[in-house]
């Protein structure tokens, strides 16, 4: 996870660039560390995924902060039907 990491952080150019969360998941098939990264003075996260085999970037995206704060919503929800 700690490589991964440093891949992720080296897509993000700014300094003020932190990891909100990270989370080694499958998405789409794939196994993937999963990052939402905060930026200083940007509102939302970056969202970087990092194939957990190759270390290549698979995605990156922006999530507004509604949308992240659906996702964590929901993460919560999956976490109360199985735990």
């Amino acid at each position: 996870m700690t490589e991964a990491q440093t891949i992720a952080l080296c897509r993000i150019k700014p300094a003020s660039a932190e990891i909100a969360s990270a989370e080694l998941e499958i998405e789409q098939g794939c196994l993937v560390y999963s990052f939402d990264i905060r930026i200083g003075g940007k509102s939302g996260v970056e969202e970087i995924m990092v194939d957990a085999g190759n270390g290549k970037v698979i995605c990156r995206k922006h999530e507004s902060a509604k949308v992240e704060a659906a996702e964590q919503a929901n993460d919560r929800a999956d976490a109360k039907k199985t735990g």
